[in-house]
């Protein structure tokens, strides 16, 4: 078996919550060694209770790391963090803006330290622009980028997504940055700032919205469309109610349309002349949909599935968040792993979405406990004997393990 991807990789992860983590997990999860550098007490994400147990975010995020303690308030601390910035590949850090260089850390400094140095900023707004200075949450840049305004129905408030989705998009971005930045390094011998904004990288998603507005200027089609096309342009297009929940119905070519309507009611429905194109089924689209969840609500999910696939039609089972919490699919794929956890147990992480056919991911270890691997990093970057190691807790620079 080949090396894996970012084998020989080494890492100092700064991230926090979801986005910045996330870069360092794509990472880690390929093959590189991230160290991930927290304050004392841990990052924000680690604990979020009196009990000093990981909270499962934390630890879906933070697999396959190794834990050090560095007090970046201190000078003995910044000094410690620079040298071990003249040993790695990659820093990754998604501060607020400005937060590096209050520390004294200016990402310049770093790498005129380390030529070489990948310096992966991930922000809400990035770092230009007049948003550049607003603290940001995943929920804020939401708010910012369009998501919470087309999320809902017409006749309700605008929602914000479920999932953390700027964040995670943030992170992917991130990673794609940092990868990039390490393919050219290979080319010119120097490192850079790859910097990623959460704000930046929602603009695409909203494809289906902006298409509503640039198609059809004089359009009054609504922002929010619930669980319709956001444009409007595609039906039948909808989340039905089953007999045991709901299924989502996707029709974006006469094909799939014409299949829908046959699976619902047959030749009489499918030449219907309200459903008889595109255009048609939009100007009818209430009792294209009432037609369609009558039928629909007879039958249980997996039922409408098959049926639905017998005519060529996309289709799913909306799963709620237990059911896929341990589905089977993300399961045989490797998606979801379990792994073991000296006070946690066993708990299911996340495996790898890239997969590389000749460096698969082996083994995914459990999140570090904070501090666990202090020594460890600090003789394998820094050559540091136990007297350093003691010299530098006792400084207040390097934390102890908890």
């Amino acid at each position: 078996m080949n090396k894996a991807a970012f084998s020989g990789i080494r890492v100092l992860d700064m991230g926090q919550i979801y986005n910045g983590p996330y870069c360092g997990l794509l990472l880690a999860l390929l093959g590189a060694d991230v160290i991930k550098v927290e304050p004392p007490g841990g990052e924000r994400l680690r604990y979020r209770s009196t009990d000093r147990i990981e909270t499962h975010e934390f630890m879906m995020l933070n697999s396959n790391k190794r834990s050090i303690v560095v007090d970046l308030k201190s000078e003995a601390g910044r000094s410690l963090f620079r040298d071990l910035v003249c040993e790695v590949d990659v820093v990754i850090e998604n501060f607020a803006p400005g937060a590096m260089e209050r520390m004294g850390l200016p990402p310049a400094s770093l790498l005129d330290l380390n030529a070489r140095l990948i310096y992966a900023s991930g922000k809400g707004y990035g770092n230009s622009g007049p948003y550049a200075h607003m603290s940001a949450m995943d929920i804020t840049v939401q708010a910012m980028a369009g998501v919470i305004a087309s999320t809902g129905f017409p006749d309700g408030p605008p929602t914000k997504t479920g999932p953390a989705f700027a964040d995670i998009m943030g992170g992917v971005h991130l990673f794609g940055g940092v990868a990039a930045a390490l393919y050219q390094r290979e080319k010119t011998g120097r490192g850079q700032i790859v910097e990623v904004s959460m704000h930046d990288t929602i603009y695409p998603a909203l494809a289906s919205p902006l298409g509503a507005i640039f198609n059809n200027p004089s359009s009054t089609i609504p922002e929010r469309t619930g669980n319709r096309h956001s444009g409007l342009a595609v039906a039948p297009y909808n989340v039905y109610r089953a007999s045991d929940g709901h299924i989502a119905i996707m029709s974006v070519s006469e094909r799939h349309a014409s299949g829908v309507l046959m699976a619902v009611g047959g030749e009489s429905l499918a030449n219907d002349p309200r459903f008889a194109d595109r255009a048609s089924r939009i100007a009818n689209i209430d009792a294209l949909d009432a037609a369609v969840e009558e039928w629909t609500a007879t039958l249980d999910r997996w039922t409408l599935v098959e049926r639905l696939a017998e005519h060529g039609v996309p289709s799913a089972p909306v799963l709620t968040v237990r059911e896929v919490a341990d589905d089977r699919h993300l399961r045989e794929r490797g998606m979801v792993r379990d792994v073991e956890h000296p006070v946690r147990g066993t708990i299911p992480v996340p495996g790898s979405a890239i997969r590389l056919e000749d460096s698969p991911v082996d083994a995914i270890c459990a999140a570090p406990r904070l501090g666990a691997d202090a020594a460890a990093v600090l003789q394998d970057l820094l050559r540091a004997d136990d007297d350093r190691i003691a010299a530098l807790i006792a400084s207040g620079a390097l934390g102890a393990r908890t």
